[in-house]
C-alpha cells in the first residue's frame, strides 16, 4: 500500500510530504512515476514530494497516515533503511 503524510516538512521554500510504500520499493517507484515525481527525490526507503503533488497522490491512492506512523509501517514490512546505515566508515 502506498502510504503520504501531510505537506509539513519545511525545506527550498515549500512544504514536503514522505511518500512510501509498505509492500515493497517497486510499488513505490511505479507510483512516483505515476505521479510525476523524479527518481532523485528517493531517499533511502522514501520519496520526498512537494506541497503540489500532495492532492494528486491522493487522488491516484495513496492512503493518508500521521507522520508517526511512517517509520513504524516500514519497519514492520522490513522497508526501513536509517540513516545510520549509510554511513560510511572512516
Amino acid at each position: 500500500m502506498i502510504l503520504v503524510d501531510e505537506p509539513r516538512w519545511p525545506a527550498r521554500g515549500r512544504l514536503w510530504s514522505h511518500l512510501v510504500s509498505d509492500v515493497a520499493y517497486e510499488e513505490l517507484h511505479v507510483f512516483a512515476e505515476m505521479l510525476g515525481v523524479p527518481r532523485r527525490g528517493f531517499d533511502r526507503d522514501h520519496y520526498d514530494i512537494p506541497e503540489s503533488r500532495f492532492a494528486m497522490a491522493l487522488w491516484l491512492g495513496a492512503a493518508l497516515v500521521p507522520s508517526r506512523d511512517l517509520p513504524v509501517r516500514l519497519r514492520a514490512a522490513g522497508l526501513r533503511r536509517p540513516k545510520h546505515l549509510n554511513r560510511r566508515a572512516s
